[in-house]
């Protein structure tokens, strides 16, 4: 990880899992990025595998993929649902994720099917304190 990440900015009103996912919970939907940490982390993202619509995402499961100049990384599914929708303009420009990774730079959008689940996301804080004890 680079030696800045700590700096890394974290959005106080987001969710955030172990796997470095922000999570923004409306209602019955959760909309899914990577944290500014996790693309700091990757370096130039050059490709985004989204998941296809209604594909079922199971926490702790790979759900898509994202390629940088360095790797190649799974996003792991922060809770369960159905995706309902995608972010297709990553596919034009991969490095949204990059310059804006809270914003404009979203992966996809799920219907939660378990909303138990929310609880056991990390608020800002909790996340701060994981990036920095790594």
């Amino acid at each position: 990880m680079p030696e800045n990440a700590p700096n890394s900015q974290i959005v106080d009103d987001l969710d955030y899992s172990p796997d470095h996912e922000w999570i923004r919970v409306e209602g019955m939907v959760a909309t899914i990025g990577i944290t500014d940490f996790a693309q700091s982390s990757l370096g130039d993202i050059v490709y985004v595998e989204l998941p296809e619509m209604d594909d079922s995402a199971t926490s702790g499961q790979s759900v898509c993929e994202i390629e940088s100049t360095k790797s190649v990384s799974d996003i792991i599914a922060p809770l369960d649902g159905r995706v309902t929708e995608i972010n297709s303009a990553l596919a034009a420009d991969p490095s949204v994720v990059n310059s804006d990774p809270y914003g404009s730079g979203w992966l996809f959008k799920l219907e939660i099917t378990d909303q138990t689940q929310i609880g056991q996301l990390l608020d800002a804080s909790a996340y701060r304190a994981l990036i920095e004890s790594s």
